[in-house]
């Protein structure tokens, strides 16, 4: 950020305040710390790099609708004002930081949510999941996927994340949940398009390099009656033998966890779960719950919980993907740890080589995505340097591998290069997130939420 940057700045948001009130733009000190990162500090290279305060925003706009972003995103453009758009900051990637100052848009304001006729639901880019999943619920459908933090709001989700609860039997964000898209571009026009099928594509998991998401349409089912199952096993081999099984059954689940003894005591399991055992944690479609008893008990297994509680599943799955990764840190503040995301067979087939890649104490969370294991590998931190190298080493073991310490754009980056450039032709929108040469090839995108 420079100091014509916060001049800039400030013209814009004097123009916006004239244009909306004073309601529209805050310059407190306590928000602009607050908006100037998100959760990347689960990354200890991360925290080190894009640490709270480093790159703070010049102001945070809060727009009530698309007609508000686009206008707000006609003035920042006429002053050549960055403009890094945000929703609850529950990204773990750094994608919300405002690394050239400017204007953060905090697009909560936009939290309207219908459901249609034909069942998906369309809704503003500032929903919160938890209150779409509740708004489906009531009109007998189930939203297709939503993130281990389901109070991540919708754009924010769509924008960044991929996957979650529901991943198994719907994929990632990027294979038919988002039938449509409205979008704000940064081009001067003030005004909004839509987009749908296909096109999608380059507003989906960019950080809103090409466009401000303002609007959705997002996939449904009819609402099923889910169980959360809890069991625990004796050694890895005999919880991941029924962790893969998983995928045989006539419903799919919508989440299946698995944890070694190592990870379980910083759970904030509802179900007293044995710390010396591994925990699997299953998101049931009820007619299936009976034969998962089954497979348990025959692997020498022990079911420990069913519970039909619809609210109960909720808790289940808010101990899925990286979550683990933060109760383990919440638990040994006196340690530094860190995750790399990781997918395939070698998980279930070669742990021991898994883990061997990484020196000290290393642990494996399981998730069933698709037809492979998504696992976090979680390792003692000891340099970027040695984290980084890992990567080589894991896809030998032919693993593909998303790392989480980074922050710039690693999907559709050639088609969000050239959409950009007639969305956002000065390159004002999230700044430094859609980077030429990325530092650090992820190569195999299996990044999730």
């Amino acid at each position: 950020m420079t100091n014509n940057t916060s001049e800039r700045a400030a013209r814009a948001a004097a123009e916006i305040v004239a244009r909306f009130g004073t309601d529209l733009v805050s310059t407190e000190e306590e928000l602009l710390l607050k908006t100037s990162a998100d959760w990347s500090r689960m990354s200890p290279i991360l925290q080190e790099k894009v640490p709270a305060g480093r790159y703070l925003p010049d102001a945070v706009v809060r727009p009530r609708s698309a007609d508000e972003v686009a206008e707000v995103l006609r003035i920042a453009y006429e002053h050549d004002v960055p403009v890094t758009p945000r929703g609850s900051g529950t990204g773990n990637y750094g994608q919300a930081t405002p690394f050239d100052g400017g204007l953060v848009l905090d697009l909560r304001g936009l939290d309207t949510i219908r459901v249609n006729d034909s069942g998906t639901v369309t809704t503003g880019a500032g929903a919160k999941i938890t209150a779409i999943d509740v708004a489906a619920r009531a009109a007998g459908r189930d939203i297709w996927i939503y993130p281990s933090t389901k109070g991540s709001t919708i754009g924010g989700f769509v924008g960044g994340g991929s996957a979650g609860t529901g991943t198994i039997e719907h994929g990632s964000t990027s294979d038919g949940y988002v039938l449509s898209l409205t979008v704000a571009p940064m081009d001067g026009s003030g005004s909004t398009f839509t987009v749908s099928g296909p096109d999608v594509m380059p507003y989906v998991h960019v950080y809103g390099v090409t466009g401000v998401i303002v609007e959705l349409e997002i996939a449904t089912d009819p609402a099923r009656d889910w169980v959360a199952v809890y069991a625990a096993f004796e050694d890895w081999a005999s919880m991941t033998g029924v962790h893969r099984s998983l995928l045989d059954l006539p419903a799919l689940p919508r989440l299946a966890s698995a944890d070694p003894p190592a990870l379980v005591p910083s759970l904030p399991a509802p179900v007293s779960l044995d710390p010396a055992l591994h925990s699997l944690r299953i998101i049931a479609e009820a007619s299936t719950v009976a034969e998962i008893k089954a497979r348990v008990v025959a692997a020498g297994g022990v079911v420990v919980a069913s519970l039909a509680d619809y609210a109960e599943t909720d808790k289940l799955s808010s101990m899925s993907y990286n979550h683990p990764v933060y109760f383990l840190q919440k638990a040994h503040p006196d340690r530094t740890w860190f995750h790399m995301e990781t997918g395939g067979h070698a998980h279930w087939d070669r742990p021991d080589d898994v883990r061997a890649v990484y020196d000290g104490d290393v642990h494996l969370h399981l998730e069933l995505m698709g037809k492979a294991p998504l696992a976090m590998v979680v390792a003692d931190y000891v340099s970027e340097e040695e984290v980084l190298a890992g990567i080589e080493r894991l896809e030998a073991l032919g693993l593909g591998v998303h790392s989480p310490h980074q922050w710039y754009v690693d999907r559709h980056v050639d088609l969000a290069r050239e959409v950009a450039r007639t969305t956002d032709p000065k390159s004002l929108l999230n700044p430094g997130k859609l980077v030429d040469a990325p530092p650090v090839d992820t190569r195999i995108n299996i990044g999730v939420r």
